[in-house]
């Protein structure tokens, strides 16, 4: 099939080598404009405009596919169909309708439940013990398409963000031929979304802040969630001034106290109902490193309070 990818992050870009290797005609790759990242705010491609050139795919990155220009190249390509993963914008109809076919994209969660930007965040941070990567017919409304395709997956009690991201961008990847297949000769079966939708908002700095009076299980279920970016933190007290932390893994832990309260010293923190352990940290300025690595050049004795 002659097709255009359209996605973004890391997340997208197994299923991008998956068509490749599936043999379709990609004519194009669509990605957000390279950002400033780093240190130096060096202007950088996103994951899956880095791959598409190491593949030698012609790539665009308009600002906005609102664009009347952006919009006339697309419906120029003579598309059987275009594959969404992850782009992070919103299609007009005129592109939705320019492809023969349609534009189909990969969802990570099961919807309706998780429409929306942060599903694999939202997931984790609400408990959820299952998930899913689903392929869908888009349509005007956010995440509202009928489901083509898709696998329930377990969410394991260690699971960040990443790791789960990670699991997920691969099963994902693998449904792309089998939908294509039964798009392509007209046997695609088409399943209307069905029951309360929920909405996976975008996550705000302000949630990253640890508030260690909320029960264990949530506060590890928001750790996790979190997990790297934009990781959830807290503040310890140190000679020169507080100390910004950020947890980037966490497991339930027994023990009471004073929410907040270091309990021992293997940094058990209590929490409003319970407690957590934490098992990997970032302090400010630093590097990603084990609890106990830190521990051993940063102090954290049983009886602080953690802010």
């Amino acid at each position: 099939m002659r097709l255009a990818f359209m996605g973004t992050p890391e997340f997208a870009v197994p299923s991008l080598a998956e068509l490749i290797a599936s043999g379709h005609e990609i004519v194009a790759v669509y990605s957000q404009p390279p950002r400033p990242r780093g240190r130096g705010q060096k202007l950088t491609p996103s994951p899956v405009h880095a791959f598409a050139e190491s593949m030698g795919l012609p790539v665009f990155t308009p600002e906005s596919m609102k664009a009347a220009e952006a919009i006339d190249i697309f419906q120029s390509l003579d598309l059987d169909a275009a594959c969404v993963v992850a782009y992070g914008q919103i299609l007009k109809p005129a592109v939705l309708e320019a492809p023969r076919l349609g534009c189909f994209n990969l969802h990570g969660s099961l919807l309706p439940r998780w429409r929306g930007a942060a599903p694999i965040q939202r997931a984790i941070m609400a408990g959820d013990r299952q998930t899913g990567v689903q392929i869908m017919r888009m349509s005007e409304g956010l995440d509202e398409g009928p489901i083509l395709l898709g696998e329930v997956m377990d969410i394991h009690p260690d699971d960040t963000a990443a790791s789960l991201s990670e699991r997920m961008a691969h099963v994902g990847a693998g449904l792309w031929p089998r939908a294509l297949a039964a798009i392509e000769r007209g046997g695609a079966t088409e399943t209307p979304q069905a029951g309360e939708p929920t909405y996976a908002r975008k996550i705000t700095p302000t949630e990253a802040r640890i508030d260690w009076t909320r029960p264990a299980a949530e506060v590890d279920a928001r750790i996790r969630g979190l997990s790297p970016f934009p990781g959830a933190w807290f503040e310890a007290p140190s000679e020169t001034g507080p100390v910004r932390i950020k947890a980037l893994l966490s497991t339930l832990a027994e023990g009471a106290g004073a929410p907040g309260a270091v309990l021992d010293d293997a940094l058990t923190v209590a929490c409003g109902n319970g407690a957590v352990r934490l098992i990997r940290v970032q302090r400010e300025g630093k590097a990603a490193q084990a609890a106990e690595e830190m521990l051993r050049g940063f102090s954290l004795p049983a009886g602080l309070l953690l802010g």
